[in-house]
């Protein structure tokens, strides 16, 4: 057996070198060095350091690779990523520009070298935390010469650049890798989507529950003294995002209860109230309708009062109100809810969807369809908590303009929520027929979507409880042309797909502030951006689908294998 070990190699980095060794599988061929690897060393405060060992055999790539880092011999670092090369491509620019152009922006799943021998490479994750294929005003990988440069520099001591002449040769590569975090080794997932991230073999497993209460944590974390959330994050360069959206403190805060719900962590419900104490006292004011009833406004930036974000407001609020059984807030909902009456047409049953404030004149009649399921979804909540017969036929009057518009066309994941509500309380055949309409004809959608999305694990919970509702009626025959089974295997994919949006650390430790960042939920193509509401959606798709889990039956689908 070759011998790996070398004069004052650390005793701890002996079974790294056997796991790397293992992955090692045969020598890269001519012009390539025999073995490639790079090993990256991190801590949670700044970005990793990562080398290259080149060499004949693996022993010698990997004395080189050592022999660049600075190892404490006594302790490991907090993070250690290893990646072996095994395949290798060479390209000309030009075919490199038209791969990104038919390659969505951040999920270009290919390292870089810009010479044969390896001697200035980077990993895909180098790639990707330091935004080097990324443009914000294109939808599709480009080449960043700035940002190559930048990184370039701080890696390698030198500037790079891309080549200038379509002609000129770069090779693209893979590995295959391992990640070690306080002494536990972590084999990585090499191909498909799921790709660099660790094996989730056993999933759900231990997976789902630590991911559950990582990411209400982090939402926890990002509620000041005051109330007010840090909004989010850009951390290829842990960049704030400035703006602040009072609507988004409503929903974040009701993804942080659903998370509560799960965990019971103290600290958990220290910011809950926190948050829950700023929309109340700052974010909502009150004041008369033209009727001379008091109402309450949720105002956003620019004096806005969304029709969404009032709803918001009463789903965290009620939310509070339903794990408590504390109702100091049942008068500011219902104030909350005469907005949302006040913003529909008595006639049509419509909503309009933007107000000015204070002056309640019109500025939107639509802006976004989420705000119409928002409402309803939230009056319902409101109607189970108080029994108020006009919170239920403000809902009734909106689905009669819902059904009309044929709203079930856009799939939304509110108006799945809504109609199972509706539904327990009136279950009319149109209200379920419209709950099918909304998800049916979106499977093949559910299935095969690149990105996370992760409305779409809501959308499809929401609707498996409806379906529950559905079977156990005299309107059961709606499912007979309702194709169970491909529901129940897209929705068991939808859940697993959702760890791709997870920051693992083997993933973090590459950009800029890891700590930010790390066991939260990312959005990828949107530079993988950091936002509380990025996080709230995956959090209650994932609460949501672990009480189905524990509680329900397990669909007998199960999630799709790794894609290419």
């Amino acid at each position: 057996m070759e011998l790996i070990h070398f004069h004052r190699q650390p005793a701890w980095t002996l079974p790294v070198a056997e796991a790397a060794k293992a992955l090692h599988a045969e020598s890269l061929t001519a012009p390539y060095p025999g073995c490639v690897l790079f090993v990256s060393a991190g801590e949670p405060e700044a970005r990793a350091t990562v080398a290259i060992g080149r060499g004949d055999t693996f022993a010698g790539a990997w004395r080189q690779a050592l022999g660049q880092l600075e190892l404490d011999a006594d302790r490991p670092p907090r993070w250690l990523r290893v990646d072996v090369v095994n395949h290798v491509e060479a390209l000309t620019v030009a075919v490199l520009k038209a791969k990104c152009a038919r390659t969505k922006r951040s999920y270009f799943r290919f390292g870089l070298s810009f010479d044969p021998q390896f001697e200035r490479a980077l990993l895909e994750q180098e790639i990707s935390g330091n935004a080097i294929l990324y443009h914000s005003d294109t939808p599709v990988a480009g080449l960043n010469d700035g940002n190559l440069s930048r990184y370039g520099k701080r890696r390698f001591g030198e500037e790079l650049a891309f080549p200038q002449e379509d002609d000129a040769p770069i090779w693209r590569f893979q590995t295959a890798a391992f990640f070690m975090e306080e002494g536990r080794i972590y084999p990585v997932c090499s191909r498909g989507r799921e790709s660099g991230y660790r094996e989730l073999n056993d999933w759900p497993g231990e997976h789902l529950d630590a991911a559950i209460a990582s990411a209400s944590d982090y939402l926890a974390r990002q509620v000041h003294d005051s109330g007010r959330y840090d909004y989010g994050w850009f951390p290829c360069f842990d960049r704030p995002i400035s703006r602040y959206n009072a609507l988004r403190h409503a929903s974040a805060t009701y993804a942080l209860l659903e998370g509560w719900e799960h965990t019971r962590n103290p600290a958990e419900f220290g910011a809950i109230t926190r948050a829950l104490d700023y929309l109340t006292g700052t974010l909502i004011h009150s004041r008369p309708l033209p009727d001379g009833k008091m109402a309450d406004f949720l105002v956003d930036e620019g004096d806005e009062v969304k029709l969404g974000g009032n709803a918001l407001s009463i789903l965290a609020l009620a939310k509070y109100t339903a794990l408590t059984d504390d109702r100091r807030y049942l008068p500011q909902m219902l104030r909350l809810a005469r907005t949302l009456r006040f913003m529909q047409d008595p006639r049509s049953g419509a909503f309009v969807h933007v107000l000015n404030y204070p002056d309640l004149s019109l500025k939107a009649v639509e802006r976004i369809i989420y705000y119409d399921g928002e409402a309803a979804f939230a009056l319902m909540r409101l109607y189970a908590l108080t029994g108020q017969p006009w919170l239920l036929e403000t809902v009734q009057l909106a689905f009669d303009s819902f059904i009309a518009r044929e709203h079930w066309r856009a799939h939304d994941h509110w108006l799945s929520y809504c109609v199972n509500e509706l539904v327990a309380v009136c279950p009319e055949a149109r209200y379920f027929r419209f709950g099918l309409d909304n998800v049916s004809g979106h499977l093949d959608f559910v299935l095969n979507r690149v990105t996370t999305y992760p409305t779409l694990l809501e959308l499809m919970m929401a609707a498996q409880q409806m379906l529950e509702k559905l079977d156990a009626s005299e309107h059961r025959y709606l499912l007979d042309d309702f194709d169970r089974e491909t529901f129940d295997r897209a929705l068991a994919h939808r859940a697993r797909y959702m760890m791709n949006g997870f920051f693992w650390p083997e993933l973090a430790m590459f950009f800029a502030n890891p700590a930010r960042i790390v066991g939260s939920f990312f959005i990828r193509h949107h530079a993988w951006r950091v936002r509380i509401d990025d996080v709230e959606h995956y959090l209650s798709g994932l609460t949501a689908w672990h009480r189905l889990l524990h509680t329900q039956r397990q669909p007998a689908g199960k999630a799709l294998p790794a894609q290419g």
